[in-house]
């Protein structure tokens, strides 16, 4: 191997640093791009200039630096390097093209806001600190939650004390943007009709304020809801959603196309009913979820549209279904968080269920019981690769497993 070809980047770490030939890491390097003698950088074809003047500061993006073409490869390695590490083969033809959400379609997000004197600061965090970015644009957020930044510097002051942060947290709706201000203080009548003049000014879905003793809903001119196959459920504030309607709409595809013709489906770790409304509206389903609101939102919807649908507040960390209640299901669709479904995963890989759909949001987690799963007989037919996150190292998937 040469010296030019060790300074090339070849890959994309899982951290989103560059990788030379040789194995050195290389902050804000693409594929394609070289490392010159004194550690500078020569871009290559797949270097790309960043969209947002907030890049590479902000930690909400962390891949803005390389282009389509790599972000794509990215989010497939990230999948395919983690089953490889369990030791499971993936044939070529089972990995279908990854899924990218466009610029500007989160719906979901998570901002952090702080007071300095008069000065109101709110954005994501630096990258590995606590600094916050005060955002003047962002690339990833929906222009809807966006618009919400600069009216929310206006309206903090008068509940947000100095020297102090809060959580900023917003959800689009059916009804618009629901927002959740966590850590504040309301406090005398400039407070309360500040917080209801905001809210009706900006059109609002719903405003729900934490103090730190509870949710306390200030604004809420109709129920608030989420729909989900046709059928809208009563969302709890800032509530599990997919990131991107888009990224939705591509695992729910995946889901929908493994499931055979006819039979009852069991929707586990079911959240508000993505994929049990998603899937149900003509056959049975059972969904069990653990979170109380998320089981009562659910319920009530299922039975308002009349779905056959039984919905069962159940841990399935704690109480896994089993074998026998498991073999019952024409196929499985399941969607835990992080840390995976060991347990349940354990039920499953001793069953005879002929499909099961797996969502994840960590291809880590989801390698490890993959391969229980292939030890156990089942085989990994189809993986979807999924970048909600765009710009971030945050991968999801859709996968399938079938019994032969």
């Amino acid at each position: 191997m040469t010296d030019i070809d060790k300074d090339l980047i070849i890959r994309i770490a899982a951290k989103g640093d560059g990788v030379t030939a040789d194995g050195r890491h290389v902050p804000l390097a693409a594929p394609g791009d070289r490392v010159t003698a004194d550690g500078g950088l020569v871009a290559g074809p797949h270097h790309a200039e960043a969209p947002c003047v907030h890049f590479p500061a902000c930690g909400g993006c962390e891949l803005q630096h390389v282009d389509e073409e790599s972000l794509g490869a990215f989010v497939t390695a990230r999948v395919t390097g983690a089953l490889a590490g369990q030791g499971v083969t993936l044939a070529p033809q089972s990995l279908l093209p990854p899924h990218l959400s466009p610029p500007k379609t989160r719906r979901r997000a998570s901002l952090r806001a702080a007071r300095d004197g008069r000065r109101i600061t709110i954005g994501f965090a630096e990258s590995g600190s606590h600094k916050l970015i005060d955002l003047a644009m962002c690339e990833i957020l929906d222009p809807r939650l966006f618009a919400l930044v600069e009216p929310l510097r206006a309206l903090l002051p008068l509940v947000l004390a100095d020297k102090r942060a809060a959580h900023v947290r917003m959800s689009l709706i059916d009804q618009g943007v629901d927002l959740l201000l966590e850590n504040v203080g309301v406090s005398g009548l400039a407070a309360d009709e500040g917080l209801r003049d905001f809210s009706a000014a900006q059109g609002l879905a719903r405003l729900t304020i934490d103090e730190g003793d509870g949710q306390q809903t200030r604004w809420e001119p109709e129920p608030a809801t989420m729909t989900f196959g046709g059928v809208p459920v009563a969302f709890p504030p800032f509530a599990f959603l997919q990131a991107t309607p888009d990224g939705e709409a591509a695992l729910l595809e995946i889901v929908r196309e493994a499931l055979p013709p006819g039979g009852a489906v069991a929707d586990l770790f079911s959240g508000l009913g993505t994929f049990a409304l998603g899937v149900g509206k003509e056959r049975p389903v059972y969904a069990a979820e653990g979170a109380r609101d998320l089981v009562l939102s659910l319920k009530v919807a299922a039975n308002r549209a009349q779905r056959r649908m039984v919905v069962d507040h159940r841990d399935l960390f704690r109480r896994p279904l089993v074998p026998e209640e498991l073999n019952r299901f024409a196929a499985v669709i399941i969607d835990p968080p992080r840390a995976g479904a060991r347990e349940q995963v354990m039920q499953l890989a001793a069953s005879v269920v002929p499909v099961i759909a797996y969502v994840s949001c960590n291809p880590a987690s989801f390698a490890r019981d993959a391969a229980h799963l292939v030890a156990s007989g089942y085989i990994l037919d189809k993986v979807k690769p999924v970048g909600q996150f765009r710009w971030s190292t945050h991968v999801e998937l859709a996968a399938v497993f079938r019994r032969p």
